[in-house]
């Protein structure tokens, strides 16, 4: 069933109410309001209000909230429902600051209702630096979770919105971060509806999110900001898009400072106003004044913005009886509560990805007297994060989390090994100056938890501060410093070892891969990762995360960085072989998918029906996400496969649920060179298993998922 929306009667009451509102208003008002810091106009009884709010994992940067696993984490899980119940979570507690903050007259930045979340940019190069803040590589898990993100922070009520979600940055936006003002972003039409916009569209389309945000780079010669064929070709006309947009923050004066489109700051907030940008994160737009002057804008173009702006504000219930609002009796008590914090670990839990695992985990502490911890994110605060994060009112790292579990049974013995990325700790001393210290600790070990990886300082957003390499993309996919030689130390020990990596992106594994005992990619795993993480070394639930993205052997596997060309891309158009899937992910237990049934031999319009059972065949209850690959095997250029349905089942040890996954027709369609989007005549392979069916993942999982093949007999159009 579709989500409830706000009524068309209430949204149409709305834009009434806006309209009457923005009619009193003078043309310098109406500009005033188009900032993200508009201010109050007392003579109307509005008052101020700051637009920017970040919300990506947990309502960000303004004091306590519950901070859950990154972006890329949530993704991991494979799971709808789980996004929109994390979802839903984060819009409780942004109304209990709101309500809170309203209170008592704060109306800063980061205290509104206007969240500027969900990133669902497509991870296309594990180089880039922001690309933990998304939901990985495939447009179709993108989409999915995207859209559920999304309905858990608007809400189901009828009547008002919890919180305004925002999709973001529109459009083929993922890098270099340093060229970000600058570049322009080639991209076929074909990879543009293909794999850029289908996230974005299904925002719009299905999840009706408030907001889109605009990106900083051109696409194919047109500032995204600024983008007639974005903004207004695809977005309203196409989609019927019908809230308000918002630029990214400053990227109005890149029109005529790098991108050269425009000659001044006028003609910029003029091309971005008319080409349907409401918002400006920042001030540029106080130039509206001039360009309407110039002729320019027409102030009819300006009444249409702000009419938008207090649209969504009336969504919102600002300019209603507080009392008449269910989202207001949210109190400031139910931020940070208990159940937050046990719906923060059951996160972790979903969403952290075990790799490898030659049967030394689950450990017993029965049988340990001293465990070796060693690692610069072992006991790092900054490694649970990620970027755009709120503040947790604790905190717990993998070593507290290890220390904690094993409490005075075991000792824990504990190492820095070495710096996150520096030559050395002490400037007084020589390179590698801790390495010592571990071999002293692996000796003493009976085995060893080495923690290693990235932190939002070392990847993350250009300009923010912190980011050592590359304005906050990756130089390569190596670990840095002298983590590498840390993790050699460790394994040449002859202890059991078990290497942990908290990163944002993919990394070069291949050494622990040979020599590491086992892998567990725990993410940015938020403010309780370290006790979900240490919970799943010692066995108390099965590991069930799946890889969002492809985890490549080197950097130079990969097409240049600038090249937004999806040849040779992410797993859907790599030729060679990955180190780990998209899609892989090790358990505790064992599931078995009985022979699957389709409901028909053809590609029709009522598309394909699959059903089968699951079952539990192990010693661990756990989850397994059941997934879907369509591949066209007589299109030309089409993808090696791509992802099309899944869902995430939990099973006991022993128990069976009923599999039933739909694939529309449009599960089928691939677009050609112009555009348009239909299903070829020809044959079709539908892959049903808990994997891909690349060659690796059959490999390291030994099993293959099950293959049909069904044809079209004629081609179809899809509208």
């Amino acid at each position: 069933m579709p989500p409830l929306n706000l009524s068309e009667q209430k949204v149409a009451e709305y834009k009434k109410r806006a309209a009457e509102l923005v009619s009193k208003m003078t043309l310098e008002q109406k500009i005033r309001q188009m900032l993200h810091a508009a201010p109050a106009i007392e003579e109307l009884n509005i008052p101020s209000y700051n637009w920017w709010n970040e919300a990506l994992h947990g309502v960000a940067r303004a004091g306590v909230a519950t901070v859950f696993p990154q972006a890329i984490g949530l993704a991991a899980s494979f799971d709808e429902q789980l996004l929109e119940e994390v979802a839903a979570a984060i819009a409780v507690e942004a109304r209990a600051k709101y309500n809170m903050q309203q209170k008592y007259g704060d109306h800063d930045i980061y205290k509104g209702l206007t969240m500027w979340t969900p990133n669902i940019n497509i991870f296309r190069d594990p180089r880039w630096g922001r690309g933990h803040e998304t939901y990985g590589e495939d447009p179709f898990l993108t989409s999915r979770l995207g859209v559920k993100f999304i309905e858990g922070l608007q809400g189901d009520d009828e009547n008002y919105m919890n919180v305004a979600a925002c999709a973001k940055h529109f459009a083929v936006h993922s890098g270099p971060e340093g060229e970000r003002h600058s570049f322009n972003a080639i991209a076929s039409t074909k990879d543009l509806y293909e794999t850029y916009l289908p996230a974005f569209e299904a925002a719009v389309k299905e999840a009706k999110v408030e907001a889109v945000m605009g990106a900083y780079n051109r696409t194919n010669g047109e500032p995204c900001c600024g983008s007639p064929t974005l903004l207004q070709h695809i977005l309203r006309d196409s989609w019927g898009f019908d809230g308000h947009v918002v630029s990214d923050c400053w990227a109005i004066k890149d029109f005529h400072e790098y991108h050269h489109v425009t000659a001044n700051a006028v003609e910029s907030v003029a091309l971005a106003v008319n080409s349907g940008c409401d918002i400006n994160c920042g001030s540029l737009f106080v130039f509206l004044i001039d360009a309407v002057k110039q002729g320019l804008v027409k102030e009819e173009t300006i009444t249409q913005a702000v009419t938008r702006l207090f649209t969504t504000r009336m969504k919102l219930g600002m300019f209603d009886d507080p009392n008449s609002i269910t989202f207001n009796q949210i109190t400031y008590d139910q931020v940070d509560t208990k159940e937050m914090q046990k719906l923060n670990e059951r996160t972790v839990q979903e969403t952290v990805v075990l790799l490898k695992n030659d049967g030394i985990l689950p450990l017993n502490k029965q049988k340990l007297k001293t465990i070796g911890v060693l690692g610069p994110n072992a006991n790092s605060r900054r490694a649970l994060e990620g970027n755009y994060e709120g503040t947790a009112s604790r905190y717990i790292t993998v070593l507290e989390g290890i220390q904690d579990y094993v409490g005075d049974d075991v000792r824990v013995m504990f190492s820095e090994g070495c710096h996150l990325y520096k030559k050395a700790f002490s400037t007084l001393g020589l390179e590698n100056d801790r390495i010592a210290e571990a071999k002293g600790v692996c000796e003493q070990s009976d085995a060893v938890v080495v923690v290693l990886g990235l932190d939002a300082d070392l990847e993350g957003e250009e300009g923010d501060t912190g980011n050592q390499f590359a304005s906050g993309d990756k130089l390569d996919l190596e670990l840095p410093g002298y983590q590498n030689e840390l993790l050699k130390v460790a394994c040449e020990s002859g202890k059991p070892v078990i290497l942990v990596v908290l990163s944002g992106s993919a990394l070069n594994l291949s050494y622990a891969d040979e020599h590491a005992a086992a892998i567990i990619q725990g993410w940015y795993p938020g403010s309780r990762g370290g006790k979900g993480i240490a919970e799943l070394i010692f066995g108390e639930y099965s590991p069930s995360g799946k890889l969002p993205v492809t985890f490549y052997r080197s950097s130079e596997e990969l097409p240049a960085f600038t090249d937004y060309s999806m040849e040779n891309r992410t797993y859907r158009y790599m030729k060679q072989e990955a180190l780990y899937p998209f899609g892989f992910g090790l358990s505790y237990t064992t599931f078995e998918l009985a022979p699957a049934e389709l409901s028909a031999q053809e590609v029709n319009e009522n598309g394909v029906t699959i059903k089968t059972t699951i079952t539990n065949n192990g010693h661990y209850a756990g989850s397994e996400t059941v997934q879907v690959y369509v591949q066209a095997v007589d299109v030309k250029g089409a993808p090696n496969w791509q992802l099309k349905a899944l869902k995430k089942y939990k099973l006991n040890k022993g128990e069976t649920k009923q599999v039933e996954l739909q694939l529309p027709i449009s599960a089928f369609s691939l677009y050609d060179d112009e555009g348009v989007r239909k299903v070829e005549a020809g044959l079709y392979r539908i892959y049903v298993g808990c994997s891909q069916p690349d060659s690796r993942s059959v490999k390291l999982l030994n099993q293959s998922p099950q293959l049909f093949e069904v044809k079209a007999h004629s081609t179809t159009i899809i509208g």
